[in-house]
């Protein structure tokens, strides 16, 4: 069910309920289950139960200029009482700490596998589904549990400015859905942080990866995990190769020597494994190498693999709208506990994710890829909607959001232009004041 549809045909509900006029787009079963899944669930009438505080996560994360608090009464969060007219501050953090973040993370895993596995489905290449994965990091607020739990940089002579947590995530390229993620201290590395989330990628894909990934070690347990997956990405310059075979123009097959030590901790892998290599030239860029378990040449054409490459960068484009967009540029985020850090992060996900998935059901009706719509406009109407039905009479509401995902086909890009080229580039950040110790 869409979210338009969902919230048109919970209207006869009260005010105090107006979130359950948009909840529909996750069925109610799924959040029972994961409140049962971890053991949060409880029969205890309270105003805040653990229903409410997982859509209050997720409004959080859709309302990012607004205070825990104003997301509350808004959208009418608490359940109703006689006696009081507004739910007690205090009671807040109390019922987000006792849910905590693992009901979110079995919703997200459960979104993640029902919509983005469907999606990668619909947007695949010769059959095969395209995921791509890779790391970000999230500044979170200064406290001092935060900093004993996520830590910082350290150059040597001071930490950075505030905690990081360190966040990996796995996506569909064609829709920007989510499928999992995972997160921790900036002290883990993303090869690290990675490891649970090969679990969630099915049989018959392909995953694309910065040259982080590009290790011998690190995709055969992936790629020997399942049936018919493969690995994408740029070589390491440094990457020790033996020709076998030449295969075409800037295309041939490899031997690379797996390294000793990985072989020791896991005796599963090869001593050498075939991969194949294809060099290719974008304009103002210097020579590239694409490494890849992609070995037939007729299925899989050089040029295709070169193209497929290249929608890597639909996973930086996801990670920019979470961060600039849906995060409405955030220094930090909101929680001063690392429990609240997580429930909150997933929370933000989940929020995404919604957001996405009802582009993805525009771009269906439109017949354009679910990339042409735009996330900005979207979430900006998703946002007025919501909060337009926390004060509309329940009679108003079914007309009014009949021409939401009619709204949504007008903010549709046009094709992107592929022939041009930026050097990438930093730019420098002036500093008007001295850094603080």
């Amino acid at each position: 069910m869409s979210f338009a549809e969902a919230v048109a045909q919970t209207a006869e509900l009260s005010g105090i309920e107006v979130v359950n006029r948009f909840r529909d787009a996750i069925p109610a079963e799924w959040v029972e289950a994961a409140l049962s899944a971890t053991e949060k669930a409880t029969i205890r009438r309270r105003r805040l139960p653990g229903e409410q505080v997982v859509w209050l996560a997720i409004s959080m994360g859709l309302f990012r200029n607004r205070s825990i608090v104003e997301v509350v009464e808004k959208l009418g969060l608490a359940l109703p009482d006689a006696s009081r007219a507004f739910v007690a501050r205090s009671s807040i953090p109390e019922a987000r700490a006792r849910v905590g973040p693992e009901p979110l993370a079995w919703l997200l895993h459960q979104v993640g596998v029902e919509w983005g596995l469907a999606s990668a489905e619909r947007y695949s290449y010769r059959g095969l589904k395209l995921l791509g994965v890779d790391g970000l990091e999230v500044r979170v607020p200064d406290s001092k549990e935060n900093r004993g739990h996520f830590g910082g940089h350290d150059n040597g002579k001071r930490e950075s400015g505030y905690p990081l947590c360190r966040l990996v995530a796995l996506m569909a390229l064609g829709s920007h859905l989510i499928l999992d993620a995972s997160f921790g201290p900036v002290s883990k590395g993303e090869l690290t942080l990675m490891k649970p989330l090969w679990d969630v990628i099915p049989d018959d894909s392909l995953c694309i990866a910065d040259q982080l990934y590009a290790n011998p070690a690190t995709m055969l347990p992936y790629v020997q995990a399942g049936s018919n997956r493969h690995f994408l990405s740029r070589a390491p310059a440094r990457m020790k190769m033996k020709l076998v075979e030449v295969i075409g123009r800037s295309d041939e097959l490899v031997e690379v020597e797996v390294d000793r030590e990985a072989r020791k901790k896991n005796p599963d892998l090869p001593e050498r494994v075939q991969l194949r290599v294809i060099y290719y030239r974008r304009k103002g860029f210097p020579v590239g190498q694409l490494i890849t378990t992609l070995l037939n040449p007729v299925l899989y054409p050089a040029q295709e693999i070169i193209g497929l490459y290249h929608k890597r960068w639909e996973l930086e484009l996801g990670y920019d709208e979470l961060k600039t967009e849906l995060l409405d540029r955030a220094v930090t985020l909101r929680s001063q506990k690392p429990e609240g850090v997580e429930q909150e992060l997933w929370g933000i996900l989940l929020a995404y994710n919604l957001v996405r998935r009802e582009m993805e059901k525009v771009a269906e009706e439109a017949k354009v890829e679910p990339t042409r719509i735009s996330f900005v406009m979207s979430l900006r109407l998703i946002q007025d909607e919501i909060l337009w039905c926390a004060i509309a009479s329940p009679g108003a509401i079914p007309r009014h959001l009949a021409n939401l995902r009619r709204e949504l086909k007008r903010y549709i890009l046009p094709p992107r232009r592929s022939e041009r080229a930026y050097p990438r580039a930093v730019k420098i950040q002036p500093r008007k004041y001295a850094a603080r110790a």
